[in-house]
């Protein structure tokens, strides 16, 4: 077992909010229920209604005792998101929902329709501290990690709101603002509630759930080791260490073989091909021989047990990054595949409701 690496970065500057049901463990519930002199019992109770039902109001949950309501409300379920903004395309299939949290802290996600399945995109942190300089979120830096109740309530609302719609959020996917694996143990908790079937979780598919990172290679062991089944994205963005260390600064910690290493180590340990993505930016790292370079790196590393997301840059307004025209795109591609590596676009939405990270918290500051 992969001994686990302290992960040191800026401290976040804002403090985290009040204890929410989906930050306790069971035991946890059920001593705080038994403060308020409430059986064990009603710990399940709760969660079938937060789980399955996705309610996230006591007052509202008519099987509790009427007396012990606004007990449980105030002492268990804190307010910690409301919808500043909703942004809707593609036919209103794409919404896109700026939060804003217990501190002021603003927060993104984006919830994608799909024939026959609904994504989530959820934040794992309020900004980042990565500081890759083509993301708008990293250009924001990092406000504070967020709760793990803050990201499982994400969830929690997405899927109320395809519940609504008679139907069923099917994928949670961990590529919102932030980094997933530097706030390690919260998102690991929420990926657990999200996945754990009901009453005591949200009972998505651990094969419908992605957690990205931009390749902290001592957490991708760690993950590994947690003997879980979701999917693993690395974005990587450029093969080789020379522009990597500026495209992903944490690239001068841990490099690119170092990355692709933990990678495997993943793919082995969960059975799961690893998902490498790739964003494709205008003279910066579509060049022909680095499609090359990416394909024979992939392929020796993770033989069959990886695929090459190539994403079209969402350039943010005044930017010099720019998307790779679309004939120099498909040629990255074809030639990734020649190597005998999977290669595919990804279907990006959202586009014109500033759908990658930040975009959105970025105008709302603008404009305050």
């Amino acid at each position: 077992m992969a001994t686990p690496v302290p992960l040191q970065f800026a401290a976040p500057k804002r403090g985290m909010p009040p204890k929410h049901f989906a930050d306790l463990s069971e035991d946890a519930r059920i001593e705080a229920l038994a403060e308020l002199g409430l059986p064990k019992f009603r710990a399940d109770q709760i969660a079938r209604h937060y789980y399955v039902r996705h309610e996230a109001d006591p007052r509202t949950m008519t099987d509790l005792p009427a007396a012990a309501r606004e007990e449980v409300a105030e002492k268990l379920f804190p307010q910690l998101m409301q919808p500043l903004r909703h942004l809707t395309t593609d036919d209103g299939e794409t919404r896109k929902t700026l939060w804003r949290l217990h501190d002021a802290t603003l927060l993104e996600s984006v919830l994608m329709r799909y024939p026959g399945r609904a994504t989530l995109c959820v934040s794992s942190q309020a900004g980042c501290g990565m500081n890759c300089p083509f993301c708008a979120t990293g250009q924001g830096g990092l406000d504070r990690n967020l709760s793990t109740g803050e990201i499982v309530d994400q969830v929690r609302n997405a899927a109320a709101t395809m519940a609504a719609e008679g139907k069923r959020l099917s994928n949670v996917v961990f590529m919102g603002m932030g980094e997933p694996l530097a706030n390690y143990k919260r998102v690991v908790s929420a990926v657990r509630q999200i996945t754990a079937p009901g009453p005591h979780g949200f009972g998505i598919s651990q094969r419908g759930v992605t957690v990205s990172t931009v390749g902290l290679a001592p957490a991708i062991r760690r993950l590994a080791d947690e003997e879980l089944s979701v999917r693993l994205a690395v974005s990587l963005h450029t093969p080789d260490d020379e522009l990597r260390d500026t495209l992903v600064p944490v690239n001068n910690r841990w490099p690119v073989a170092e990355v692709l290493d933990a990678a495997r180590y993943y793919a082995d340990k969960s059975g799961r091909r690893v998902s490498i993505e790739y964003a494709l930016i205008r003279d910066k790292n579509d060049q022909p021989w680095r499609a090359d370079m990416l394909g024979k790196k992939l392929h020796k590393a993770l033989g069959p047990k990886v695929h090459v997301n190539v994403i079209p840059l969402n350039p943010t307004p005044g930017s010099e990054w720019d998307a790779s025209p679309k004939e120099r795109q498909d040629e990255f591609v074809r030639r990734v595949i020649a190597q005998g590596v999977p290669c595919t676009v990804r279907d990006t939405k959202g586009s014109e409701i500033a759908a990658a990270c930040g975009q959105l918290k970025a105008d709302e500051q603008q404009s305050a």
